[in-house]
């Protein structure tokens, strides 16, 4: 996928791996933080308070990393605050675009063809990667933020004081643990993927591979007596590993190389993925078509033939069979 350089994009891959082959995700450069005050968060400027109406979640159906998002403006009730718009999930050489098709929701800002002009709204000459999700400010008209792990605890906590659900999915007594079990996750499993999928050498594949099975035998050990990642309640490691299991059986497992075993495979995590599955409105929030067509049909992104399809099926009921 291409990428801006001083406001001008570009349609060619950016370097993502190191010398030996393995994938290297960029990080993301957009860090700022909504809160109740609209004081700064941890990174980035101040002035985004939490506020009604004021902000806009541009977001792709295919992609785990707004996924999460996607799910927590709902654990949250924040669909009535902050609006969203989805993008084409087969992109090409504009990189994401609104151009009409499966589940698209257009751009009600600046009726943007290409997620790319969105960012050039925000910053005529940035420099970086496009990337879904990104949180919009209407009121300064410039881009809030494009970390998913620093959006999901914008939405935990800085709308509860104006409106948003009950619930704390990063509780205080909690967080060590929470932290803990997100750096495994996050590092084996949600970018593991993609080190195993994106690696341009052998040596690297297979070691990103090991890492990743070793990580899912950890938590099926982990799952054996417990519902939950952490503690005796859902928390936002149990929804950031969801994101990538829901999708692994679909993409992963065949695109990606990642073939040793299915999530279905293993008793424990699947479970796991079908116990959240089943939470009113989550389904809602999976559309397996678009994960399919981004991974099987976009261009570049793997070298496929752009058929999307039409398996595997899965049955997500609790009273499913494997």
């Amino acid at each position: 996928m291409g990428y801006l350089v001083n406001g001008e994009w570009h349609d060619q891959w950016r370097a993502s791996e190191a010398k030996d082959g393995s994938f290297v995700r960029p990080d993301a450069k957009i860090r700022n933080w909504i809160t109740a005050t609209g004081e700064p968060g941890p990174t980035g400027e101040g002035g985004f308070k939490a506020e009604a109406g004021r902000y806009h979640l541009y977001v792709a159906d295919s992609c785990p990393w707004a996924h999460r998002t996607i799910i927590f403006r709902l654990l949250k009730g924040l669909e009535d605050m902050i609006s969203v718009s989805v993008v084409n999930p087969i992109s090409g050489a504009h990189g994401w675009t609104f151009e009409a098709g499966h589940g698209v929701v257009a751009d009600p800002e600046f009726s943007a063809e290409f997620l790319y002009q969105v960012y050039q709204q925000s910053d005529p000459a940035y420099t970086g990667q496009v990337t879904v999700p990104t949180l919009w400010d209407k009121t300064q008209k410039k881009l809030v933020s494009n970390e998913s792990s620093e959006i999901i605890r914008m939405f935990n906590s800085a709308f509860d004081d104006i409106g948003a659900a009950e619930g704390d999915y990063y509780p205080s007594e909690l967080r060590a643990e929470i932290d803990s079990v997100n750096e495994l996750v996050y590092a084996a499993i949600n970018n593991g993927v993609y080190r195993v999928g994106f690696a341009t050498s052998q040596e690297a594949y297979e070691t990103a591979y090991l890492k990743l099975f070793a990580a899912l035998e950890e938590l099926e050990e982990r799952l054996e007596d417990r519902a939950y990642l952490v503690g005796n309640q859902l928390t936002e490691a149990d929804w950031r590993l969801f994101t990538t299991l829901v999708r692994f059986d679909y993409v992963y497992y065949g695109a990606f190389r990642c073939n040793r075993r299915r999530i279905v495979d293993y008793p424990n995590l699947w479970q796991f993925v079908r116990r959240l599955h089943a939470i009113p409105g989550i389904a809602d929030t999976f559309d397996p078509w678009s994960v399919k067509a981004h991974y099987y049909a976009s261009d570049k992104l793997l070298k496929q033939t752009r058929i999307v399809p039409l398996g595997p099926h899965i049955d997500f009921s609790l009273t499913g069979s494997a």
